[in-house]
Order: C-alpha cells, then structure tokens, then sequence
C-alpha cells in the first residue's frame, strides 16, 4: 500500500462503504508528516509526535465507523435497532412488541388487610406486580394475577413466587405456573419478517397470501399450496383451490387474510374452518391447516478417533437436532443427510470420530435406516435430547 493515502475518509464503491484501516490511516499521517518536515523527522511510537498522529487517526477512524453505520441504517439487511424500524415501515410492518409473563397467585393473610402495591419475586431475582389496592377478604384468601415486571418469556415455577413487599398481616403466597409473555423481536427476527413482507403487494396469488399470513403476530411458519386442475391433486386438494398451513398466530386472522388475498371463487381447503366476511359482508367459510408438527428421533453410533472429546457428542446432538428443525413444511427427512449433518463438516471435529450406523424414526430408540415421510400440511421437528449419540 502507498502512502500517504488518497483519503482517510470512506469511500463508496460497488460493494459498499468501506474504511482505511486504523493503523493505514496512521502511516498516511507519518507519511504526511514525513513530506512537510523531511523524511528524517523522528516519529518513533514514544515520541510526543507520534502519540499525537495517534489521537488524529483514532479519531479519523471512530469517525469513519460512525459514518458507515449511518450507511448502513438505510437498508434493511444492515440496519439495527430503530434504524431498522425506519426501514421496514416502508413494507408497512413493524417490530412486534415484547409481552409480559403473568401467573395466578392465591394471596394468604389476615381478613381486612390493605395491599396498596403488592410486589413479589421469583427465584431469579425478578419482580412481579399484583393489582394496586388490594384488600384481603374474610375468607382469608385473594386470588389475583401477578405481571412480570421484566418484559419477555420470564418463567416461573408453581409455588416459587414469594413476598416482596412486607405487609404487616400478609403472611404468604401460593402461584401457579407463570404464562411466559413473548420476548422482544430481535433484528434478525424482524429482517426474515422485511423480506418475506415484500411478497405482500405481488402480483401473484400465492406470493401475496404468503406475504400477508407470514407478517400476522404470532405466526411462526407457513406454506401455500395451490391446485389449478380440475381434479383433486396428490395432496388431496381439490381442484381450483388453495391449501394454507399455517403454525401460530389467530385463527380469525388468517381466515382473514386468505380471503383479502384469495382471487374470487378460489376455493379453500383445510381442516380448520374460520368463517370471516367477504367485501360485501357475506359469510364465507374459509379453510386451512394448522401445522401438525411430526418428531423425529435419531441414533447416532460413532467410533471416536484422535482428538476426539465428549462435547463432540452434544455438538453432533445440536447439529442434527438443528438441521432436521430447519427443514421446511411438507420436506422428507432423509437418512443420507442427516448423516451429513451428524458428520460436523467444517467445524474442525469431523476428523475426531466416524460416523458406523445412524437410525431414525418418529419414535425413541428408532430402527429405521431410511426416510421419514412427511405430510404436506406437518413440519419434522427435534430436539437435541432425542439425538442418542452412542460411542
């Protein structure tokens, strides 16, 4: 690289904006130093000249960061935090809200004792809030709902909450097992949801109801099937009709969605049946599936070799568990890769075992060498804890 360097600025080119690294922008200074004072000027890392080029780069640099990360604020596949919540206005979605954990409790104490602002904690330290003003009956026992001050899926246990606020005559609390509240959506989160959000204007039939479930609250996964014959497909779809499966959200909102979507007299198929208005505030019935979700266990049998460690085993269970979890709605699960899969190619441990035999089936201890069949309307899913690992 020549110094000194034509800018120490950013630049933007076809891949982006970029910086001069800190310690290139250093030697541009010392290079510029060294034109105007001579190239004999003394600039050794503990002179005061040099410290002070120093504190002029940093500063250049932290300059430079904060430049690209205005950039970036722009698109939304760069875009953090409210950046990103600028961004994707432009699709007309927003980043869901983060919900509160509630739980039953059963309030214990003396008839006629006040509680202005009962607080209780769980365990973990966080605080949960009774209703203000409460007052204890003459039954002895007051059966209210406690919210999680701290937002997201807090969990607590039955009978773990316990008294916070000392109240002279409230003795005790008993709690049923907490309602965990949603976690706040995350950026990566509300990335997947843009993207998929774009499909919502398209001109296609199946892009635009997928677009519009996929951005409901709540809905985690979905697929649309379409038969455009005239005779039932191998799916049993009748003819002329779509197939939504869906996985979460409200019912009434998807129901919702596919007939906005829908072209007219396109019919619906389903088990579950959701009756909505149509635009001149008739009843429509409208059907869809609710993802029927199939678990898969897996057998793994290795030999361990050189290197081998006993975390290898749990990386093997996340791996496997990971992939066949990540397959989509309607997807075989194959013997052969999840194989692959179990092998830990590229993490640097698929040298320290072989892989002798791999079962799986969609019940504990499988035999099964093959393929587990998949549904249109159901989705594998596994857990780590139903990969066995057998060394």
């Amino acid at each position: 690289m020549t110094y000194p360097l034509s800018t120490l600025a950013c630049t933007v080119g076809p891949t982006g904006i970029t910086t001069p690294a800190l310690q290139d922008i250093i030697q541009s200074l010392i290079a510029s130093m060294q034109q105007i004072f001579g190239a004999d000027i003394y600039l050794d890392v503990s002179t005061q000249d040099y410290q002070m080029l120093a504190l002029i780069a940093q500063a250049q640099y932290d300059s430079n960061l904060a430049t690209i990360a205005a950039y970036n604020q722009f698109s939304p596949q760069t875009a953090t935090g409210q950046g990103l919540d600028s961004c994707v206005k432009t699709n007309g979605i927003q980043r869901e809200n983060p919900e509160f954990s509630t739980a039953v409790c059963t309030i214990i104490g003396q008839a006629g004792v006040s509680i202005p602002e009962g607080l209780l904690i769980d365990p973990s330290g966080n605080l949960w809030a009774l209703p203000e003003n409460l007052t204890i009956p003459v039954s002895g026992t007051l059966t209210e709902t406690a919210t999680c001050q701290t937002a997201g899926a807090v969990t607590a246990d039955a009978n773990t909450l316990t008294i916070n606020t000392v109240i002279l005559g409230w003795s005790g609390v008993t709690n049923l097992q907490a309602i965990p509240g949603a976690p706040v959506e995350t950026d990566g989160e509300l990335r997947q949801r843009q993207t998929i959000s774009t499909a919502i204007p398209s001109r296609t039939q199946l892009g635009a109801i997928q677009g519009a479930i996929a951005n409901i609250a709540g809905v985690e996964r979905s697929q649309v099937y379409q038969n455009d014959t005239g005779t039932p497909d191998v799916n049993g779809i009748p003819g002329h009709s779509i197939s939504v499966v869906v996985a979460g959200g409200d019912a009434t909102a998807i129901a919702q969605a596919i007939e906005l979507m829908k072209d007219g007299g396109c019919g619906t198929y389903g088990s579950t049946t959701v009756v909505v208005e149509d635009p001149n505030g008739l009843p429509i019935p409208i059907n869809f599936y609710e993802l029927a979700e199939i678990t898969v266990y897996v057998d793994v049998t290795i030999t361990p070799l050189t290197g081998y460690v006993g975390s290898t085993a749990q990386a093997i269970q996340a791996a496997v568990a990971a992939f066949i979890s990540g397959l989509s709605i309607g997807q075989d699960v194959y013997a052969s890769w999840i194989n692959a899969a179990a092998a830990l190619a590229g993490t640097g441990l698929e040298e320290t075992f072989a892989i002798t035999a791999l079962t799986l089936g969609t019940t504990p201890s499988p035999t099964g060498t093959g393929t587990v069949n998949i549904a249109f309307n159901q989705a594998a899913v596994c857990l780590a804890a139903n990969v066995t690992v057998v060394s």
